[in-house]
């Protein structure tokens, strides 16, 4: 048995000059690209330019930066954690991305696609008012301030599990890199970068896959042990909400959860608005859905061959690792670490998983800082020169604060799980105010603020809740694991754990799945109610542009004020419009 520590050790010495050179090769590239953007490349002239790479970037680029986007380390390393302790039933969320992909092309897109607005955030005050879209913003805020330090954190973890660098100075070190390409290029570099990054990580998790599959004996020994373990469950159909995974959670809460992020979030919004076309963003849309399903794929076979390894002697009971969110690199080590390179090549695919995350991330919190707080909120007039001095200084800001705040991410567990709840907070509440606000004409501002404040905290309260039961004990049982195949352990066991079940609340046994989905429920439904109390906005008055062209069959009135062409119909995007060339006027005139 090898412990923990002297794991670390022997990883370290393992981890040759070779892989550090394949690793700082990928930080090298993606800082050039950065470099070639931000003096080479395409002159940002302009804000537009710089947050929105102009408007014409490519399908496929944009396609593999919508991925990148999402496929972070945290799921590269927490969905094979995840497979390994409940089994591959969190495989059927496909089935929910699947139908994402088809409901943010044809239901919400094409509204961006029309109104061709920098922050997505700014379709609320069109729809609604000020006050509804600083809240959507706040939250968006929130929510990604919260992932970025996660971000950071679970690939610094795995360094430093096969290396011994400190999480820490890992973690300092790329994140600068990450701001200095963000910084210098913008959108156009993260596009690319992004792009190549994604290239890498698939290459990279491919590599130690195949391998691994290969070692052990095949598929069909993969899926014979995997079978013999209890792993395979897939279709478990049970109705209670309490249950962790089921095909109801994972295919309605999966759905509700992927489409609350990539139906209206900025970081998604700003690359679909950066395509020329609506065609092209649908096109992008549909090679993003196939390939995240195809990623999603292969971390729930890792996890099924993580599983099938180490299937008679636990890592973590046998003290070989400290929690099972290292289990991803530790396999890695002990299946591919006599290869010099692999390693390298292996932690460079999990950190540009994390690179792309955190650019996106970066790149999108200045365009909402400013469009939705500082012009619309406090009224501020600067020119594009300043613009962009404080957008790059935003990047450099929050980039700073993601380091400043890994501290909070350690103690947690569970990465999939957490990250999920957590950022299911606002993800549910913003996708049900842009839900009520392009499928329900009556809506108005005062239901779509009531709404979102009661969606907040219930569900606040509910991913809350679960977090400090789950630090006072509670713990969800994963399926049977042994140590009889260890070498140096006395001791054989199927251990299953479960701490304090019964003291805990019900409503925060929760699967954390259902969060997403109570978020947009109460949205809708309090909003609805509280606009037929204070009374609904008059169809016949509407912008036709401001509604999803999906229900115009179902609202009449709307369609004729489209084929009508009334001043009525355009007075509220042309105000806005009028309000946006003023200060664009007025900047330009003080530049």
């Amino acid at each position: 048995m090898i412990g923990a520590e002297p794991a670390v050790a022997v990883y370290a010495e393992r981890f040759s000059w070779q892989d550090y050179l394949v690793f700082g090769m990928m930080l090298l590239l993606s800082a050039g690209v950065g470099v070639y953007h931000g003096f080479f490349g395409h002159q940002q002239k302009s804000t537009t330019e710089y947050l929105l790479g102009g408007r014409n970037l490519r399908a496929f680029p944009v396609a593999m930066s919508l991925v990148a986007s999402y496929i972070s380390g945290v799921t590269v390393l927490g969905t094979p954690a995840d497979i390994y302790k409940y089994g591959s039933q969190y495989w059927i969320i496909v089935v929910g991305i699947a139908l994402m992909g088809v409901t943010v092309a044809t239901v919400f897109l094409p509204v961006f696609c029309t109104l061709q607005i920098k922050s997505s955030y700014e379709y609320l005050e069109m729809r609604f008012d000020r006050k509804v879209r600083t809240f959507a913003s706040l939250l968006f805020v929130f929510d990604e301030i919260v992932f970025l330090p996660i971000v950071i954190y679970v690939p610094s973890l795995a360094f430093s599990q096969v290396t011994g660098v400190g999480i820490y100075q890992i973690g300092v070190v790329v994140c600068a890199v990450c701001i200095f390409y963000t910084v210098l290029g913008g959108l156009r570099a993260v596009v690319w970068t992004d792009t190549l990054q994604i290239i890498l990580m698939f290459a990279s998790v491919l590599v130690v896959v195949t391998l691994g599959t290969v070692y052990i004996g095949g598929f069909s020994e993969v899926w014979g042990r995997c079978q013999e373990g209890q792993r395979l469950e897939i279709f478990n159909f049970n109705p209670n909400p309490l249950e962790r995974h089921t095909v109801w959670s994972l295919v309605i809460g999966g759905y509700f959860y992927w489409t609350s992020f990539n139906a209206v979030n900025q970081t998604m919004v700003q690359r679909y608005l950066s395509l020329p076309t609506l065609k092209q963003a649908q096109i992008a849309i549909g090679i993003f859905t196939v390939g995240i399903i195809g990623i999603v794929t292969i971390c729930c076979y890792t996890g099924l061959l993580i599983y099938a390894t180490y299937h008679k002697c636990d890592p973590l009971l046998s003290e070989q690792i400290s929690d099972y969110d290292q289990l991803l690199p530790h396999f890695m080590m002990q299946t591919v670490g006599q290869l010099k390179g692999l390693p390298g090549l292996f932690m460079a695919g999990i950190f540009s998983a994390a690179l792309s995350s955190l650019s996106t991330i970066l790149n999108s919190l200045p365009s909402v800082i400013l469009e939705d707080f500082l012009f619309s909120c406090c009224s501020l007039k600067l020119s594009e020169r300043w613009e962009q001095f404080v957008a790059k200084g935003l990047v450099l800001f929050f980039g700073i604060l993601a380091v400043a705040c890994l501290f909070i991410v350690e103690p947690l567990e569970g990465i999939l799980e957490v990250t999920t709840s957590l950022t299911a907070i606002a993800a549910g509440t913003s996708f049900g105010m842009f839900a009520l606000g392009m499928l329900f004409p009556i809506a108005n501002g005062t239901g779509a603020l009531c709404g979102a404040i009661a969606s907040s905290l219930l569900v606040g309260w509910l991913s809350l809740g679960a977090h400090f039961a789950s630090l006072n004990g509670f713990s969800r049982p994963i399926l049977p694991v042994n140590t009889d195949g260890c070498d140096s352990l006395n001791v054989t066991l199927a251990y299953t754990t479960s701490f304090g079940n019964d003291d805990v609340f019900p409503l925060y046994k929760l699967s954390y799945l259902w969060l997403a989905p109570i978020g947009v429920t109460t949205v809708v439904s309090v909003g609805l109610l509280v606009s037929w109390l204070t009374g609904t906005e008059d169809v016949q008055l509407a912008n036709p542009d401001l509604f999803s062209p999906v229900i115009m069959r179902f609202v009449p009135k709307l369609g004729q004020n489209r084929q009508a062409g009334t001043e009525c119909v355009e007075i509220n995007l042309n105000r806005h419009k009028e309000r946006v060339s003023a200060a664009d006027n007025i900047a330009n005139t003080a530049s």
